[in-house]
């Protein structure tokens, strides 16, 4: 059979024809600034999910397989029937429906065996096996910019006192090229159905905002990222990947390296912000003494602006 001048041809079949033409003009022409996902399997991404079509307008532009997309000026959402951590490419799937995100933004639960109220953001990735999706010793590429402004917003939009915001540290899939990160209801039943929680994440999702900070990843510290989440909240910069020192300890120089390595170019920075408080004296000067003659430049809170100077 002759291979279809139009390789999406079979695809549109799929969608809803009055989106035809869309579809094309976006395929070839427009790029949709941010993708919401949302996983039906999981609690607070349909929650949040029902807040963001009740808050604004979305145009239904059909189904592909497990996937249904809708866009609402420069965004898009996409409802899958799959659980988030295990559905690699979604930047993949949502281009057959005329869909290309700069960004991808996972509306999730977190699960936590402390059952702490918490809401968080992280960056997504393996520094070593993949336990829990993505690919085995990989990261996803993040969205420093995008992803700090979502702590700051949270921390300004909340009104749950109960509830911990922070940082949480790289872990976990799916696998895809575009920037991401998931912003998470935490960390158990209790929490995951409330419906405040998820009225102001789907608040700070619709008010996202880049700015012009510099990028840094993190390196040591605990899973919940105290230092980095501090220096965000007060300092004029984003922070991508974190290397929490749980991947740090037993691991050789090399491996140190090669993990600062990684988690810089999938931030697209070469500066690194060590919590170095969280270590022994001589297991720091060691650490910033390797990442430094690595290459790396190592910054401290002192080189940083205030987000409030001169306001």
């Amino acid at each position: 059979m002759e291979e279809s001048p139009f390789p999406y041809r079979d695809v549109l079949h799929q969608l809803d024809y009055g989106r035809v033409v869309y579809i094309i003009l976006a395929l070839f022409y427009g790029d949709m600034n941010v993708l919401f996902v949302c996983s039906e399997k999981d609690l607070p991404s349909v929650n949040m999910k029902n807040f963001l079509m009740t808050k604004r307008e979305w145009e239904d532009i059909g189904t592909i397989g497990n996937d249904r997309f809708f866009t609402c000026g420069d965004s898009a959402l996409m409802i899958t029937s799959d659980l988030h951590i295990y559905s690699d490419n979604v930047d993949v799937r949502s281009k057959e429906a005329g869909i290309s995100p700069d960004t991808v933004i996972f509306m999730s639960r977190h699960s936590a065996a402390s059952g702490e109220a918490a809401l968080t953001v992280h960056p997504i990735g393996n520094y070593g096996e993949n336990k829990y999706g993505g690919k085995e010793g990989k990261l996803v590429r993040s969205a420093p910019s995008l992803m700090s402004d979502a702590l700051r917003k949270i921390m300004r939009y909340s009104d749950l006192p109960e509830f911990r915001i922070c940082f949480e540290v790289t872990h976990h899939g799916p696998w895809l090229e575009r920037p991401t990160f998931f912003i998470e209801i935490g960390s158990d039943e209790k929490n995951w159905g409330n419906i405040r929680a998820a009225d102001i994440l789907s608040d700070v999702l619709l008010n996202l905002e880049p700015n012009d900070y510099i990028s840094a990843i993190g390196v040591a510290g605990g899973h919940y990222a105290p230092r980095f989440t501090e220096v965000a909240e007060g300092f004029k910069v984003n922070f991508g990947h974190m290397i929490p020192n749980y991947h740090l300890e037993g691991k050789d120089d090399e491996t140190i390296v090669k993990m600062t390595k990684d988690a810089c170019e999938a931030t697209g920075t070469d500066i690194v912000y060590i919590h170095k408080k969280s270590l022994k004296k001589p297991e720091e000067r060691h650490i910033s003494e390797l990442i430094s003659s690595a290459g790396f430049e190592l910054i401290s809170s002192s080189d940083l602006d205030l987000i409030n100077e001169n306001q």
